[in-house]
């Protein structure tokens, strides 16, 4: 796949099929976006080409935008978007001046001049230009002027509700991974460096990492203990994750700290991993966080979650 930051080293493409769209989480209504964009390219003998945003629109243009967390942060974007098997990801830098392109001068301008647009690919609730006042039905009606078609896949629904990249924030939010990963189609994962903290588990037993995540703008799900993957290199431990502020040993700030184990009880993962780089897929939310009468009674919870998380895992 071609990444292009921006449009100055891009020339119209033969054939060109387009889809336009944030792609925060690259979720599976997105995956059917681009299965079709794929298979038409492909049928005529084009390309396919993704535009894309960055940073998220809403983080320019709404007021709420200090609160807004995303599922995915730009290199994961990428990764999942050329694993989807598209040709080229246009990453266009999104600012207030571009904001303020109208829908015409967005299809002429870009569509068109720029990438050479012969089909375009959107979803049903795909919007474009200045106030969000472009969609299907407008190419639609306009098409043969622009000398290019468009086609719009229907909303994709999971037992009857529909699949957003919302939804799957809020149910982060909530600590609900089974429908975050059922919409997204793989588990919702954090990727960071591992950094000192406190050191306070390994004295109880329980030595932990403690994650710094590469992004600020990458959603951290709800407070609580969560059943994880740990990607380490080529390995795959699994993991007990805590995602708080430690109420039992007066923790002030939010942690992300995860007890790694051995898939095998009778081994230890005994690895010296500050500085590393880990990935944690979550597979299932265990418990709330809470606060303890003491250590001998967090140690005790913590072998009921070691316990727990492994028979998930």
């Amino acid at each position: 796949m071609l990444i292009h930051r921006g449009f100055e080293d891009l020339q119209p493409l033969p054939n060109a099929v387009v889809t336009s769209g944030t792609f925060d989480g690259v979720h599976r209504g997105h995956q059917t976006i681009l299965a079709r964009l794929t298979e038409v390219a492909q049928s005529s003998d084009g390309q396919s080409i993704l535009i894309t945003y960055w940073p998220h629109p809403r983080t320019v243009v709404s007021n709420d935008s200090q609160d807004l967390k995303l599922l995915s942060t730009l290199d994961e974007k990428v990764e999942l978007i050329e694993a989807a098997g598209v040709d080229h990801l246009i990453v266009i830098p999104f600012t207030r001046s571009f904001s303020q392109l109208t829908s015409e001068q967005y299809i002429r301008q870009i569509l068109i001049d720029k990438i050479g647009t012969k089909k375009l690919v959107i979803g049903y609730d795909h919007r474009f230009g200045r106030d969000r006042e472009g969609g299907f039905d407008y190419i639609r009606a306009h098409q043969h002027e622009y000398g290019f078609e468009v086609e719009e896949i229907p909303r994709q629904d999971i037992d009857a509700v529909g699949i957003s990249s919302s939804k799957i924030r809020t149910a982060l939010n909530e600590g609900d991974i089974e429908t975050a990963n059922l919409f997204l189609g793989r588990p919702y994962s954090l990727t960071g460096t591992i950094v000192k903290g406190r050191q306070l588990g390994r004295t109880i037993g329980f030595p932990t990492a403690n994650m710094q995540v590469d992004d600020p703008v990458k959603l951290i799900p709800a407070n609580g203990v969560y059943a994880v993957d740990v990607l380490y290199g080529d390995q795959v431990p699994g993991g007990m994750l805590n995602i708080g502020f430690r109420p039992t040993v007066a923790g002030t700030n939010q942690t992300i700290e995860t007890y790694i184990f051995d898939r095998n009880p009778a081994a230890r993962f005994d690895k010296d991993i500050y500085g590393e780089h880990l990935t944690l897929h979550f597979r299932k939310f265990l418990r709330p966080e809470q606060k303890f009468s003491g250590l001998p009674a967090l140690v005790e919870q913590l072998k009921q979650d070691e316990a727990a998380a492994r028979a998930v895992l």
